[in-house]
């Protein structure tokens, strides 16, 4: 069990990168129950992963998140009540697998296999990037490129030809498409993160732990300011004068687009709106449904035939899980990205993982402007770093460690034991025991 999971589970996860982009293919690229038996067959084996590549350690730690998962399932459990239609159940299916997501926590906490999918990555995924790069649409080249933003963030102790390969890929996200706001971002600020090593014998835990609650409790305090009419940080074009846009393909034509738009407050107040209306504000609606929507809604209820002036998901990731999960849900989702990052800062034994801890606070930040709750490589990967986070195998690496784990993804010969594989772990434990 353990070799076949070691060698198939990468690549199935390979496969995620297809899907990814299907959304921005010029032509089709698998179909939807496809790529909901590739899904559950993840999912299936990340469950089944739990005794053979979970750091074991690493249990009590992951306690927070596993009460989160058990909300998700329970929320998913009473949308089998609530779906009534075939769009209903189709968006229960497949908002369910996205919830589930969180199962990667059981190999997230092991070195050797995210060595591993990431190295099967680089090695099969990153070539074929000069095929699909045909027929798919720009914004689509970030999210196809998603393991390259993971390895920004530790782009100072990577070899020069690594660096490379890793600015040339990021280029080509950089220059695709300005338009696509999200993937800039994605790429940017790990990059910007990772330049902490240089100043590591100087900035201190302090210091990262007061950038980490900062980044964690800002969108709660301008979410306070919003809703009571003080400062509305989406309305950018009262604040900033000057015009800023770019340019942007839909159907086949290039439209002027302006970057700062507010394209985020009338969601906010549709999905707001939707929850005390329909009083699922604490427990949610459950991924069988979506928010009210008036502005949104004429798809389910003319195209789709619903009968319901409904949204099934939006761009802000944090409304998805208020509308799915409710304000339960928001907070336990919180909490997960708060112990995560916590770990990462205070308790970890090289610079790298308190990197990724600030990464992971900021992209629960990020959860308030956007950051599409998909099953992709951009939500399985924040999954995975989360996972590193808890991980005490990970936390407990030095420095060099780190370097020569980063460089086994590339190179087979940097691997070194500080990378075991799962049986080692395993027999370490009983014997300890």
């Amino acid at each position: 069990m353990s070799y076949l999971f070691k060698k198939y589970l990468p690549i199935l996860i390979l496969l995620i990168t297809v899907s990814s982009i299907n959304q921005w293919s010029y032509i089709p690229l698998g179909n939807t129950y496809i790529w909901w038996a590739i899904y559950t067959c993840i999912l299936f084996a990340m469950y089944k992963s739990r005794n053979i590549f979970l750091d074991q350690r690493s249990r009590i730690l992951i306690n927070v998140l596993n009460w989160y998962l058990l909300w998700n399932v329970c929320c998913i459990f009473r949308g089998f009540f609530i779906a009534e239609n075939y769009w209903e159940w189709k968006n229960l299916i497949a908002t369910s697998m996205v919830l589930l997501l969180p199962l990667s926590i059981n190999i997230s906490t092991n070195p050797f296999i995210i060595q591993k999918i990431i190295s099967n990555w680089m090695k099969y995924a990153l070539p074929a990037f000069f095929i699909f790069i045909f027929f798919i649409k720009g914004e689509a080249i970030g999210r196809y490129l998603i393991p390259i933003s993971f390895l920004l963030l530790f782009f100072p102790i990577l070899k020069i030809k690594y660096k490379i390969i890793i600015l040339i890929f990021s280029l080509f996200v950089f220059l695709g498409d300005l338009s696509a706001r999200s993937n800039i971002i994605k790429f940017s600020i790990p990059l910007l993160l990772s330049t902490i090593y240089f100043a590591r014998f100087i900035v201190n835990t302090k210091l990262l732990e007061f950038l980490r609650v900062t980044l964690l409790a800002t969108p709660l305090i301008l979410f306070g300011l919003g809703v009571t009419n003080v400062f509305n940080i989406f309305k950018m074009e009262e604040y900033i004068s000057g015009s800023y846009t770019t340019l942007k393909r839909s159907n086949g034509e290039l439209k002027e687009e302006n970057l700062i738009a507010d394209t985020r407050s009338l969601i906010y107040t549709e999905v707001l709106s939707s929850a005390i209306k329909n009083n699922y504000i604490w427990i949610g609606r459950t991924p069988a449904r979506g928010n009210d929507s008036d502005a949104y809604g004429a798809h389910a209820f003319e195209e789709l035939k619903t009968g319901k002036m409904e949204r099934f998901s939006n761009e802000v990731s944090i409304l998805n899980i208020l509308t799915w999960t409710g304000l339960v849900g928001v907070i336990l989702y919180f909490f997960v990205f708060y112990k995560a990052s916590y770990l990462a800062i205070n308790r970890s034994n090289n610079i790298f993982l308190p990197i990724m801890g600030l990464y992971i606070a900021f992209r629960w930040a990020y959860a308030w402007v956007e950051d599409f709750s998909q099953f992709d490589l951009s939500y399985f990967f924040l999954w995975i770093m989360i996972g590193m986070c808890f991980s005490q195998s990970f936390r407990e690496m030095t420095d060099r460690d780190i370097r020569y784990w980063v460089l086994g993804i590339f190179n087979k010969r940097y691997r070194r034991s500080v990378v075991k594989q799962p049986e080692q772990v395993t027999a370490e434990i009983a014997v300890a025991r």
